[in-house]
């Protein structure tokens, strides 16, 4: 729990640095501007405060790595794809996308921190202790993170231990370790699918790299 404070801190922290021309530079998920990005990530927010005034009964039937499934690569239908990029766009100024972001997400790290750890959670047809939930989306936070980064060369990148964390449980997700010479970072990206590996790193992932990417849902 306390590393899903450190990331989503961090990114908004980033998020609120970003001078208002980068709004409109590529971001690292791919069909995306880095403002359809904070607007997805003002969706997450929201969906972070649900989760945790949704409380479940019964024993849990996911944790912080089952949470994530492995999917296919999208193929651009969704129709919530296709709906971030009108809502970011009808923000209009980055001002308002960076005020929203920064209302509701702080919301979302207040209700987390009072959250009682071991309390079960409902959300997409399973439960969570909270502590599971939250730990699932550091993941999610740094890997987001990286693609607002990807194109900004002058904006901070995500915290080294925030970056340590999610590659574990990439890791875990993948149930194989990725290279010990590949930097947490380019683990994620490569892992993920947001950059290829180089031939030396294709060479060194071995039977891991026909897996790749890792796709997650």
């Amino acid at each position: 729990m306390d590393f899903f404070s450190r990331s989503w801190t961090a990114l908004r922290a980033a998020v609120a640095g970003l001078p208002d021309e980068d709004f409109a530079r590529p971001s690292g998920c791919t069909g995306w501007l880095v403002r359809d990005l904070v607007c997805h990530l003002v969706i997450d927010a929201q969906d972070v405060l649900i989760t945790l005034v949704t409380p479940a009964d019964g024993e849990p039937t996911a944790d912080a790595r089952s949470y994530w499934r492995l999917v296919e690569p999208p193929t651009g239908e969704d129709p919530l794809d296709a709906l971030v990029p009108r809502l970011a766009a009808a923000y209009g100024e980055p001002r308002w996308l960076r005020f929203h972001l920064d209302d509701v997400g702080a919301a979302a790290g207040r209700a987390a921190a009072l959250a009682e750890p071991a309390a079960r959670v409902g959300t997409r047809d399973e439960v969570l202790t909270v502590a599971d939930y939250l730990s699932a989306y550091v993941l999610e936070w740094t890997l987001h993170h990286l693609d607002l980064v990807a194109h900004l060369p002058k904006a901070p990148a995500p915290p080294a231990e925030t970056l340590a964390a999610a590659r574990r449980a990439l890791e875990e997700i993948a149930g194989a370790p990725f290279p010990a010479p590949l930097s947490d970072e380019d683990a994620l990206r490569i892992g993920t699918g947001r950059r290829a590996p180089t031939d030396a790193q294709a060479s060194s992932l071995g039977a891991l790299a026909a897996r790749l990417p890792l796709v997650l849902g």
